[in-house]
């Protein structure tokens, strides 16, 4: 069993933004690997999320982020349970987090269920006939659709996306994290992405 020392407790907090007390519990469960403390802490954000998706977000902030250059903008709505949280410093962190990703990354929607359906269809088609050209097998070219449609969601729908300051989480990882953190129902709302003469 590994010696579970204040250092170790702080170089995780620092990493993830989590209470000392939660820290210290995942280093325990992880025999003090940070790395597995890391993923104890991240699946405890996904089921907190997931408790928490229930209730009623109808606080939160509007933020705005100008890239340098001011040539390309970010304007994003994310909903809260109570206005305390909405005015915390995790939560303009992730606010302002979230615009950089957003200008970094250009997602077109926040989840697959948001996105235009007919952009999605006629994405499909384009894929079918592609595979088709291949002389993909005809009974494996709707399982490879499927799974290209996936792929097209990881780099289209922002929650899907890998996060830019960190690949090795995804956006709504970053989210849930969020959530466990702060403890309330965390949703990202809407987002529009301007670009200078478009």
């Amino acid at each position: 069993m590994a010696e579970i020392t204040s250092k170790l407790v702080q170089e995780l907090r620092q990493k993830t933004g989590i209470g000392m007390m939660n820290c210290k519990k995942a280093l325990i469960e992880s025999d003090g690997n940070i790395e597995k403390a890391i993923e104890i802490l991240r699946k405890k954000g996904a089921k907190v999320a997931a408790l928490r998706a229930g209730k009623e977000a109808n606080e939160g902030l509007i933020h705005a982020y100008i890239h340098a250059g001011s040539k390309l903008g970010v304007l994003l709505e994310i909903n809260c349970e109570t206005d305390f949280s909405a005015k915390t410093p995790a939560m303009l962190n992730f606010a302002k987090d979230i615009c950089m990703q957003i200008a970094a990354a250009n997602p077109l929607c926040v989840n697959p269920e948001e996105m235009d359906t007919t952009l999605v269809e006629k994405e499909k088609e384009i894929l079918k006939e592609q595979l088709k050209k291949e002389k993909k097998p005809e009974k494996l070219i709707d399982k490879i659709v499927e799974n290209k449609i996936e792929k097209f969601y990881e780099q289209t729908c922002l929650l899907r996306q890998k996060y830019v300051k960190n690949d090795k989480m995804t956006v709504q990882d970053y989210l849930n994290d969020l959530v466990a953190k702060i403890g309330e129902n965390i949703k990202i709302k809407r987002f529009t992405r301007y670009i200078l003469g478009e």
